[in-house]
């Protein structure tokens, strides 16, 4: 029967070569369409390992100042906590959470080097973001008069550089030259919103008269609304005139990060429903040109005894076949992508692309070919044969 149906493809492979490249087509630009779903599906599955629902922004911009900006930045910390609606504040580098600033670097362990974020903060980060310790403790003041530069890393820092030992108190370099030693370890830091995957981050301690990092990180209680924020631009205003002063609200900033991570997926989707929905006309126009063509053969079989689920299941399997041509032509290109690590992402989220983008194909494909299929079965012999 198989070989049968191959032989019937092939007699007509100029009119089918056409939609064999449709199908092929539209393989691909599922399973792109799918890989980038899964990847985002599975990110966003995942806790993004910190809490920003109370998280204020301040942004300082010193400008044309150039004097005594480390001191003037630490009075308008203090000014910061002493507000009774600020339960914490910390001081961090431009790279905020959701934010689009990005500070990357590499560190270097056992000749193991891997890259990742650098985040530059005080020790109170943890507590403006409720960011869990899984190993060891945050750095303090004490840690500053020590040989190494203490710093946090993230599982996912650790899991690349250390492997399969604890980075719980190892020393580990950047550049060859500073030195840092690793005294705590958290779980996960999704600082690029809940879409993104997470990747290897690294916590320094600010220096103590750093004049570089001047975003203030607060967290407020519960209720604090607007008026708070006028009072608060205009204190620090008054301390720092002349600088730049914005207020952003961190769960705001992710739903903003979100949307730039939807837009891509949205495009692709509607490129993917334009091409399926051309390959599904194109199979439905096919297999009705093909019976109506094919009336003769079709009343013969019947006259021969052919069952209505015989007549169907043929033409159902014809298209099947030539789905199938399609695919493993598709498959070639698509198992390139786990094989070579394309995009270094994980084997699993293309094998699930694949496996769904495969499945959605022949359900289509079914689809369009039940309807037509059933109207050859109920074609009657002598009607067929009187008209050939």
């Amino acid at each position: 029967m198989l070989r049968h149906l191959f032989k019937l493809i092939w007699n007509k492979k100029g009119t089918h070569s056409l939609l064999i490249i449709e199908v092929w087509a539209a393989f691909m630009v599922l399973f792109g369409v799918l890989t980038l779903i899964v990847f985002n599906l599975r990110n966003y599955l995942q806790p993004i390992g910190f809490q920003y629902e109370q998280v204020w922004n301040l942004e300082l911009s010193s400008n044309q100042d150039t004097t005594e900006i480390g001191a003037k930045l630490q009075r308008a910390m203090q000014r910061v906590r002493s507000y009774p609606e600020v339960t914490a504040a910390s001081r961090m580098s431009g790279n905020t959470p959701f934010s689009a600033n990005q500070i990357g670097n590499s560190v270097t362990y056992n000749k193991v080097s891997v890259g990742g974020d650098f985040y530059y903060t005080d020790s109170e980060l943890a507590t403006v973001l409720d960011l869990p310790l899984k190993k060891g403790r945050w750095y303090g003041e004490a840690d500053r008069v020590g040989k190494f530069v203490p710093v946090v890393i993230n599982q996912a820092m650790e899991d690349k550089l250390f492997q399969n030992e604890s980075g719980l108190n190892k020393v580990i370099k950047r550049d060859g030259k500073t030195m840092y030693k690793v005294v705590g370890i958290v779980d996960k830091f999704k600082a690029k919103g809940q879409f993104m995957s997470d990747s290897p981050a690294l916590f320094q301690i600010l220096e103590k008269d750093d004049r570089w990092n001047s975003n203030i990180l607060i967290k407020t209680k519960p209720g604090t609304d607007a008026t708070f924020e006028a009072r608060l631009v205009k204190d620090i205003a008054t301390m720092l005139p002349g600088w730049g002063i914005e207020v952003g609200y961190l769960k705001d900033s992710r739903k903003n990060r979100e949307n730039l991570t939807l837009v891509p997926v949205l495009i692709f989707l509607i490129v993917s429903g334009f091409l399926l929905t051309n390959v599904a006309l194109g199979l439905f126009g096919v297999l009705n040109l093909n019976i109506a063509k094919r009336k003769g053969e079709i009343g013969l079989r019947r006259a021969m005894g052919a069952t209505e689920s015989r007549v169907t299941g043929q033409f159902l399997g014809e298209i099947w076949v030539l789905a199938t041509f399609s695919l493993v032509i598709g498959l070639i290109f698509a198992v390139q992508f786990p094989l070579m690590n394309v995009f270094d992402l994980d084997k699993e989220i293309y094998i699930v692309a694949i496996l769904a983008a495969v499945a959605i194909i022949y359900i289509i494909v079914t689809l369009c070919a039940w309807f037509p299929s059933k109207q050859a079965a109920t074609i009657h012999p002598a009607v067929a044969l009187h008209e050939e």
